[in-house]
């Protein structure tokens, strides 16, 4: 049995649930090891696809200071051997992780028990857990960096069923992210007008926490928007669109590469790491995306430089970033040093 640890963020258990359903179409149900805190209960209480789910109470260490991060380190070394005991209970042969603090006790519990770890990284910069634990890894994904085994982002099939080429504006989405950001909202109702006046249609995803605030905004100013706060149809909702103003959160941006969608990003300025913006930069530096970091946003001159960019260039390009296959190919390499008792 496999067993996938980690989470916190969407951006972690995305990855997650996509190794998971691969392994599922394998005939390997796994086991699921993550944290009462973040949003792992949300994605995978009650998942009937995994053989068991467990949330234990991990906490981050890299942000305390003093006292509480002793505390904090002593629970993740009790709950490791918490995780090892899991690990005998369950037959589990090696573990899958996707980094976070959620990772933490089963990716220490696969040392302590002498368990192949495979680790993904999601982003341009590597995650403090992922950069300790990398030497100590079976095998380290990434879709960014060659002293990894690359690979391409595992991206879910719908959305590289809706891949077409962009040609003209027709339609531009605003992108803040699961959780929405109040950068990007108030940025789509500055540019809101604009779009309009030139019969662009506006798509916007706003988070929960300001979604009245923003539809009313688009009642009062009479200006047409397909509004919402989170959508499990959004690659439907990108199939619409010609351009995306987004953060660069990576399961965001390699999901805009797999349908070639055209974007400018602007990075969250305050991501570990500066993440969002070296995710971003890997796309600019191949010429595939525009990208505006916060502090020098010129609502303006972003407005000009959508309406001057080349699509169809810009969209192509993405099209030769990722294929179909990110999540097989995981899979492939863990599987493979795998005995065939292992099966569950």
């Amino acid at each position: 049995m496999i067993a996938i640890t980690g989470g916190g963020t969407g951006g972690h258990l995305v990855i997650a649930r996509a190794i998971k359903e691969e392994l599922l179409k394998r005939g390997h149900k796994p086991l699921y090891i993550g944290s009462t805190a973040g949003q792992d209960r949300a994605w995978f209480e009650g998942d009937d696809a995994f053989e068991r789910t467990y949330f234990l109470e991990s906490r981050g260490v890299v942000n305390k200071k003093g006292i509480h991060k002793l505390r904090s380190l002593f629970t993740t070394v009790r709950l490791a051997f918490t995780c090892r005991r899991l690990f005998k209970q369950h037959g589990v042969s090696a573990v899958f992780s996707v980094g976070g603090y959620s990772a933490a006790p089963a990716s220490f519990g696969a040392l302590i028990a002498r368990l192949p770890l495979y680790i993904h990284e999601q982003n341009a910069v590597e995650g403090k857990l992922n950069r300790l634990l990398k030497p100590f890894a079976k095998a380290f994904f990434n879709s960014y960096r060659h002293d990894a085994i690359m690979t391409d982002y595992p991206v879910s099939d719908a959305f590289f069923a809706i891949r077409k080429q962009r040609q003209t504006l027709k339609t531009v989405i605003f992108l803040g992210g699961s959780q929405g950001a109040t950068f990007i909202n108030e940025l789509a109702c500055t540019l809101a007008p604009f779009f309009h006046e030139r019969g662009i249609a506006i798509i916007h995803q706003t988070g929960a926490k300001e979604f009245e605030r923003i539809r009313r905004f688009y009642d009062e100013t009479a200006i047409p928007a397909d509004v919402f706060d989170f959508s499990k149809e959004i690659a439907q909702k990108l199939s619409r669109a010609d351009f995306a103003i987004s953060r660069s959160g990576a399961s965001t941006l390699w999901e805009l590469c797999a349908v070639s969608l055209p974007a400018c990003f602007i990075p969250y300025p305050h991501a570990a790491a500066n993440h969002q913006y070296y995710n971003a930069k890997t796309l600019v530096d191949q010429g595939a995306a525009l990208m505006m970091e916060q502090a020098h946003v010129d609502s303006q001159k972003l407005f000009e430089m959508i309406l001057a960019c080349d699509l169809a260039s810009l969209s192509q390009k993405l099209t030769a970033l990722i294929h179909e296959g990110g999540a097989k190919a995981i899979v492939d390499t863990i599987l493979q040093n795998q005995p065939k008792e292992s099966t569950c």
